[in-house]
């Protein structure tokens, strides 16, 4: 039992690989479905490493087949709407437990929306590049939700020890029509957003001596910038593609698709070392 009440999660020796699947597209849908976690990020190492390496096709139909309406989850953590979400204390050990959970929840949901992009929006007429590119974000994104597993285990407590909101999948819902929209709503406004507030989180562990867990979170950063750096270069390219105005264009597509403004302070240097300059986000502003 982990010391918050929850089972531990088995091994890798404990765990039989999972087959090779038949394509990339056959691939994210079992990524998305499976509830099993291990078994999720599995899947995404195979999957990727086989692309990468020339064994996998694409697997794409001109009528795809539906990814599912909603990541297999666990039994645990319970999911409830963010305003129902308790306050936590972010002091001493159990403090720095209730963040890296809560950073697991994002990093599985990240695991869940990259891979829906990939399957979803596989029939798109775009660059074979476009998909190495998501396929290694798809990746990382499964090593980082492994990461921070990893780091909860050593603390004596796992994933699904602590409610989660189930707020995310929300913007792979309203974005599931148009791949343009995907992209301005989940890399440049959702992981662009992890570039403002993880600094902070990282001085955090460090001021409490938690310097593994700063690693995982440093690891997490770096990774993100090349992920919103992956997002701009693909928004700029669909945009220009369709003889549209970049900014304009992610303005009023985070006008539609995102509730509410986007909130300061923004991290205007990573943000601009990963192609994100200010005219995208900060006329996106609450005034007043």
């Amino acid at each position: 039992m982990t010391a918050l009440g929850g089972p531990a999660p088995p091994t890798d020796a404990d765990r039989a690989t999972p087959p090779k699947p038949a394509s990339l597209v056959e691939a994210a849908r079992a990524i998305v479905a499976t509830p099993d976690l291990a078994d999720k990020v599995a899947i995404a190492r195979i999957a990727a490493d086989a692309w990468h390496a020339g064994t996998l096709s694409l697997g794409a139909l001109s009528t795809p087949a539906p990814m599912p309406e909603r990541p297999g989850r666990p039994e645990r953590p319970e999911l409830r709407p963010p305003r129902d979400m308790p306050r936590r204390s972010s002091a001493g050990e159990r403090g720095r437990i209730a963040l890296l959970h809560s950073l697991a929840h994002i990093e599985l949901n990240a695991v869940d929306m990259t891979w829906d992009l990939v399957g979803r929006f596989a029939h798109e007429a775009v660059p074979r590049r476009f998909f190495d590119d998501w396929v290694r974000v798809g990746r990382e994104e499964a090593d980082h939700f492994a990461l921070v597993s990893r780091r909860l285990q050593e603390l004596g407590a796992a994933y699904g020890d602590l409610p989660a909101h189930d707020g995310l999948w929300q913007a792979a819902q309203a974005t599931g029509h148009s791949l343009i929209a995907r992209i301005a709503i989940v890399p440049l406004v959702l992981e662009a957003r992890g570039l403002d507030v993880t600094p902070a989180m990282l001085r955090s562990l460090e001021a409490a001596g938690d310097t593994a867990s700063a690693a995982v979170l440093d690891v997490i950063y770096t990774d993100e910038k090349r992920h919103v750096a992956c997002g701009a270069r693909w928004f700029r390219y669909l945009a220009e593609r369709a003889g549209l105005s970049p900014e304009p264009l992610f303005h009023d597509l985070v006008r539609r698709h995102f509730r509410g403004p986007l909130k300061p302070p923004f991290n205007d240097r990573a943000r601009s070392e990963a192609g994100l300059s200010p005219g995208f986000y900060k006329p996106l502003v609450a005034v007043g």
